[in-house]
């Protein structure tokens, strides 16, 4: 169930804070989620070779029980690329941070996103440290969401509610994304709040399989950045038996992961820097769900499929020709192809349709494309946007 106010305070036992300390003009670029227990905690992080130094901090956090109290969180520079003095600097924001809250070190995460390659402003980041107040209300939900944006133009949060056994699990996520999307994963923050009982190899392990079905398969504009990271805290605090896959509600807190997840997923796309549309390419019909989720990707991140939605352009050659070098196992002449409900391939051959009817779908906010392979059973979605004049006037400008 979707609870419509929920935020990333909603699971019990966190509170979150946000705050502007000058590292960008005007939006907040300090915030922090907080968890009165020791929470289990699971990441992953961008594939990218290139990784920026909160990353290591926050694998170095994890590995010691696998346990997190709090998460320290600045936008407006990525501490990416900036040596030995970037990495001291992201412990030091561990350290006062767990001084400031009365933690371990160990308990406290960290993650930047913002201006690749300029060192930490750490004259504005360390003495607000102390002014950061988290509490479970929605103002600072709200200010905490504000606080991890970049080229973003709106905040992305999402809260649903599941019941485990007798008890009422929540689950709640906020996210930023907008450029430099790319899997594996795209220049994204997620961080997700449960109030599950779950231990972190368990969740660990779902959170690996999800992030497969979601964040793994949206794109924007085939960049993969340098702080990527999607983090998942479970208090404990709901009560239910721990979760494993051998509990009965398993596959039900495994969808709830995966629908959270999802949702953020495609704020992210929709968010794209400039996009106007949410573009969804639905594949079936491929050697296996990898395969369809290879095609989906290829035919969403095509520079030119993006630019022929953007134009309303029922210019399907686009489509095929992005099928046909995505890599996966096809049969060229067995492919069925359609935008919204309206087919354009049966068997590779085209079929007569309403050029103006086509055009006028793709005028909507929400595009659906499908691609049936006809090969065996694989299954898989991918999501991104149209590419439009103002994704080059928003990069070109990013740091001036």
């Amino acid at each position: 169930m979707k609870i419509d106010k929920g935020t990333i305070v909603t699971p019990a036992g966190f509170q979150a804070a946000g705050m502007h300390t000058g590292m960008k003009r005007k939006r907040n670029d300090l915030g922090m989620i907080y968890c009165d227990v020791p929470a289990s905690a699971a990441a992953l992080y961008t594939q990218n070779v290139i990784k920026a130094a909160p990353l290591t901090v926050t694998k170095d956090s994890i590995a010691k029980e696998g346990k997190l109290q709090a998460v320290i969180v600045n936008s407006g520079n990525a501490n990416a690329c900036t040596g030995k003095q970037g990495e001291k600097d992201a412990y030091t924001m561990r350290r006062i941070t767990a001084e400031q809250f009365s933690l371990p070190e160990y308990a406290v995460a960290v993650s930047s996103t913002g201006i690749i390659g300029l060192d930490m402003p750490m004259n504005k980041i360390i003495p607000n440290i102390e002014h950061l107040h988290p509490e479970a209300g929605e103002e600072n939900a709200s200010a905490f969401n504000e606080a991890i944006l970049t080229t973003d133009t709106v905040t992305k949060s999402i809260c649903h509610q599941i019941t485990v056994g007798d008890k009422t699990v929540t689950m709640a996520g906020s996210a930023k994304g907008s450029g430099m999307i790319e899997p594996n994963m795209g220049t994204m923050l997620a961080f997700v709040t449960t109030d599950a009982a779950i231990e972190p190899d368990m969740l660990q392990m779902a959170l690996e399989d999800v992030t497969d079905k979601t964040f793994n398969c949206i794109t924007v504009d085939g960049d993969t950045s340098t702080n990527d990271m999607v983090l998942v805290m479970a208090s404990g605090k709901a009560g239910n038996e721990s979760l494993t896959p051998e509990h009965n509600d398993w596959d039900k807190f495994a969808g709830l992961l995966k629908q959270t997840c999802e949702d953020l997923a495609k704020m992210i796309a929709r968010d794209g820097e400039g996009a106007t549309k949410l573009i969804e390419v639905d594949v079936t019909g491929a050697r296996n769900d990898a395969q369809a989720v290879k095609v989906a990707k290829t035919v969403v991140g095509s520079s030119l499929v993006k630019t022929a939605v953007y134009g309303a352009d029922p210019n399907w050659g686009r489509l095929i020709a992005a099928i046909g070098r995505s890599g996966a196992d096809i049969n060229a002449q067995t492919i069925d192809a359609s935008i919204g409900s309206i087919q354009l391939l049966q068997n590779s051959q085209p079929m007569p349709f309403s050029e103006a009817e086509v055009s006028d779908y793709l005028m909507n906010d929400d595009i659906t494309i499908k691609v049936d392979l006809n090969v065996e059973s694989g299954a898989g979605k991918a999501w991104g946007c149209d590419l439009t004049y103002d994704y080059v006037r928003i990069n070109a400008s990013y740091r001036t």
